[in-house]
């Protein structure tokens, strides 16, 4: 039996140095969760199309004042230009909550701006004159309902190279997921395809199974009756909750380091911060029971 197969071996490979993912508009939500998060957590701040500059800036601040590192998104095709773009990293550097951003290509089908993905926003430069260090990307182990596999291994394998190229640190954040094992498939194929980037794995947080599955079919994430079964969701009790806690089991049972690489969990709380940070707390008690 694979070592990691046991609860406490999920909680100290996988779930060590785990990130959550909150709006602009979570910001209560973050303040009551805070004493069940461990301090210094990465907690990534969205860039919706209904938020605005002070509202993310506000957030990111928001993070850090609560003992967290502020990880705010930078969605390219959002960005209406170059003065946005820099107005958004220079109130972040003087916040000093822009040392990590995400950079991703966003929903809009096309660029409101110069910006038509997140290697663009990588390439500009302006990431490291405003005082950027690390960026995550994208990844996605089930593909993406909008994009050919062979588009998002090209946008991968440049990003990973600009990275490179600009002297930035970087990292994978993926879409979360139900099947365990297109992660371990995708994982091992980045790996062979010479990307050695820290992955976190996205992993939805403890949430509604009606809810769950309307933000995978928004986001093209598989729910056939099989995988559902294996997640532990119940597709003919909508009104039943789920948490990931089976998924996770399953990820440190095949999860081989020298394979895989470096591995973390970020979790999608769809607004429920601190149901997912209970969730998290009682499952590494668990762990180490």
């Amino acid at each position: 039996m694979n070592p990691l197969s046991t609860p406490s071996a999920v909680s100290t490979s996988l779930l060590d140095d785990f990130s959550l993912e909150m709006t602009g508009k979570d910001v209560p939500k973050l303040e009551e969760a805070t004493g069940l998060i461990p301090q210094g957590t990465r907690v990534n701040v969205t860039f919706l199309g209904n938020e605005n500059l002070r509202m993310r800036c506000d957030a990111a601040r928001a993070v850090k004042r609560l003992g967290f590192v502020p990880v705010p998104h930078i969605s390219a095709r959002r960005l209406g230009s170059r003065a946005d773009f820099e107005q958004f990293l220079s109130c972040l550097r003087t916040d000093g909550t822009g040392s990590d951003v995400f950079a991703v290509g966003g929903d809009p089908a096309r660029p409101e701006g110069p910006y038509e993905d997140s290697l663009s926003l990588i390439e500009s430069g302006l990431l490291q004159e405003h005082g950027v260090r690390h960026v995550s990307i994208s990844g996605y182990p089930e593909g993406h309902p909008a994009i050919t596999g062979d588009v998002l291994w090209a946008a991968l394998r440049d990003k990973n190279a600009a990275l490179a190229a600009q002297g930035l640190e970087g990292s994978v954040i993926t879409q979360f997921g139900f099947d365990v094992d297109p992660v371990l498939a995708w994982l091992e194929q980045i790996r062979c395809e010479g990307i050695t980037l820290p992955v976190r794995i996205g992993v939805p947080g403890p949430a509604g199974v009606r809810r769950l599955m309307s933000y995978a079919a928004r986001f093209g994430v598989g729910t056939s009756a099989s995988i559902a079964k294996k997640y532990g969701l119940s597709i003919t009790n909508l009104m039943g909750t789920a948490g990931p806690d089976k998924f996770l089991r399953a990820l440190a049972e095949g999860y081989d380091p020298a394979r895989h690489g470096e591995v973390k969990i970020h979790f999608y709380t769809f607004g429920g911060l601190k149901a997912t940070s209970e969730w998290i707390a009682t499952f590494r008690k668990e762990a180490f029971a």
